[in-house]
Order: C-alpha cells, then sequence, then structure tokens
C-alpha cells in the first residue's frame, strides 16, 4: 500500500500558481448577487408575457376612467336634444341613450365608479380579514376553533339576499344621513345603494381573506423568529404587526388584486339588478341594465359597457394570477 502511495506521481503546473487577474472574480460576483425578495419577484412578473400584457390594460383603464371624463365634451348627465338615441358616430363614438347622453363619457364614469367600488371593498376585506385570521391562527386553541366556526357561518350567509335586505332596511337612515350630515353630503351623487354594497363587503366578503392568514400564519408562527421575538417579551399585537402580517404581504396583495374583479362583477350585476348607484349616476350594471329594454334596436348600449366589464375583470385576473406566481417564494430559482 505504501510503495503504491510513494509510486503515484504527483502533476503540478506551475501556472495553478499565478497571481489572479484583479477582475477575476467580478463575474462569478454578478452571477451569485444575492437579490431581494421585491427585486426577484418583480423579475419573474416582468417575464410573465400574459401578467404584463394585463397590467398594460388595467393602466389604459385607469387612463380611459379617471382622465377621459376630464376631456370629455359631454358632463355623464347631460341631455342633449336632438340626439337622443343616436348611433355610433364621430360626435358620439358609443352613440347616445334615449335621453340624448354621450355613452361614451357615462361608460367612462362607470368604470370609475366600478375600479372604485371594487378598490375599497378589496381595502375593507384586506383590513378584516387579515386582523381577524392573524389573531385566530396566533392565539389558536379553542379561542380559533370558535373564531373559524363563526367564519363557516358567515360563510354560509347568502350575499345576494343579504344585500337586498340590508338595502331594504337601512336605505332610508343612509338617505338621511348623506343628506343631513355634512361630509357625507358628496355621497348624494351615488346614493345609498353603493353604501350599502359596501357594508355587506364589510359583513360576509373578508372570510376568504380570513382563512388565508389565518393558515400563513399557522406556519408562521412556528418560524424561530416569532419564538425569539415571542422569548424577548413581544406582545401578540406586536407579533402581528412587525412579524407575522408583513411577512405574508405577498399572499395578501395577490390575494387582494383577485379580490378587486369579484367585488367589480358583484357591484355589476347588484346594478344590473336595480341596487347601486343612483341616477343620473352610471355604472357598468346600470348600464347595461338600461339598455336591456332596446337590446334588438339598439344594440350598442349593451355591447360596449359588456364589453368593458369583461375587459376589467379578465385583466385583473391574469394580472393577480401573475402576480401570485411572481410573489411565491418557492418560484425563487
Amino acid at each position: 500500500m505504501d510503495k503504491n502511495i510513494l509510486s503515484m506521481q504527483i502533476k503540478v503546473d506551475p501556472s495553478d500558481f499565478e497571481p489572479l487577474a484583479a477582475d477575476y472574480f467580478q463575474n462569478e460576483k454578478e452571477d451569485t448577487e444575492e437579490i431581494g425578495f421585491w427585486k426577484a419577484s418583480w423579475r419573474r412578473l416582468k417575464d410573465n408575457k400574459i401578467a404584463m400584457f394585463a397590467l398594460g390594460v388595467i393602466f389604459v383603464i385607469l387612463l380611459f376612467a379617471v382622465i377621459g371624463p376630464m376631456i370629455s365634451p359631454y358632463s355623464y348627465d347631460e341631455q342633449l336634444r336632438g340626439d337622443e338615441s343616436m348611433a355610433p358616430c364621430f360626435a358620439h363614438p358609443f352613440g347616445t341613450d334615449r335621453l340624448g347622453r354621450d355613452l361614451l363619457v357615462r361608460c367612462m364614469i362607470g368604470t370609475r365608479i366600478s375600479l372604485t367600488v371594487g378598490i375599497v371593498s378589496a381595502i375593507i376585506v384586506l383590513i378584516i380579514g387579515s386582523v381577524y385570521g392573524a389573531v385566530s391562527g396566533l392565539i389558536g386553541g379553542k379561542t380559533d376553533t370558535i373564531m373559524m366556526r363563526l367564519v363557516d357561518i358567515v360563510y354560509s350567509v347568502p350575499e345576494i339576499l343579504l344585500i337586498v335586505v340590508i338595502k331594504l332596511v337601512i336605505d332610508e337612515p343612509l338617505t338621511e344621513m348623506v343628506t343631513n350630515v355634512a361630509w357625507m353630503k358628496p355621497l348624494q351623487k351615488i346614493g345609498p345603494g353603493l353604501l350599502a354594497i359596501f357594508i355587506v363587503y364589510g359583513c360576509l366578503y373578508w372570510v376568504g381573506m380570513a382563512r388565508i392568514v389565518r393558515g400563513q400564519v399557522l406556519q408562521l408562527k412556528e418560524m424561530e423568529y416569532v419564538t425569539a421575538a415571542t422569548a424577548l417579551g413581544a406582545g401578540k399585537a406586536k407579533l402581528i404587526k412587525d412579524h407575522l402580517i408583513p411577512n405574508c404581504i405577498g399572499q395578501l396583495i395577490a390575494t387582494v388584486m383577485l379580490q378587486i374583479p369579484s367585488a367589480i362583477f358583484t357591484e355589476a350585476f347588484l346594478s344590473f339588478l336595480g341596487i347601486g348607484v343612483s341616477a343620473p349616476m352610471a355604472s357598468l350594471g346600470s348600464l347595461t341594465s338600461d339598455a336591456l329594454d332596446s337590446i334588438t334596436s339598439y344594440p350598442y348600449r349593451i355591447v360596449f359597457p359588456a364589453v368593458i366589464i369583461s375587459l376589467i375583470i379578465l385583466a385583473f385576473n391574469l394580472f393577480g394570477d401573475g402576480l401570485r406566481d411572481a410573489l411565491d417564494p418557492k418560484m425563487k430559482k
């Protein structure tokens, strides 16, 4: 054995001992550079062509809803005598309704109302659902069981029926409040029906968010940094605010983006049933409802708002799916 070892010839190349160039590790540093979570997520999102196209569509829709009414020569409630039921033309690209109101600017205002409902409803769901789910998951035990059974009860309530009941019950009080309270007077244009939708979203639609956050918290509370923070005397409120919710932020953002089209569709459906904004204010749902009676004679009245609703929901869903994939740490290369 020793003879074999002694007989081994080790060939040494003198070039292996030459000094390295000053920029030798530069390429290796670039290849192994550590990037943050948000930068990596943005890179993955940019690689998703469908999600980026959907983001562009959302940006165009926002410009259409926010900037469009400002540059339009007509207002949403202006009745143009002699232009009643006009087909699409140069002066009115979307045509006019039976009262002579320009449908293009009304679709712009309707898109603005629908986007506002979607964003505000998603924020309400985010606040209530994230706090409720984080508390339930962190405390655990019987408290978690009771809170989750309450979620199951709320989840079983028929939303549409409850919206109609709440609208009938609080319609008059909300109307008086909007009329008499000074800071609520600007809400007279949209009417109490839309406020009822916000109230119902705050009462019902947070349960899905609560379940998602609870599942995330149940995993995160077993992590070492949560144990260390607890050992240092951090209370439950501080754990939720500083450790648990921030580490759920990716999942929360993706869920909120998918909640927006759901809220927009719900508002459009309720406005189609007559529970929503008050005339002459318009939403995309109310525009399709108004056009239903004359669908055979004036089909363009229902085509334009229906196409806009479809584009909004499709764009937000595609972007939400891409955002969810981009924010998933498991997708990191």
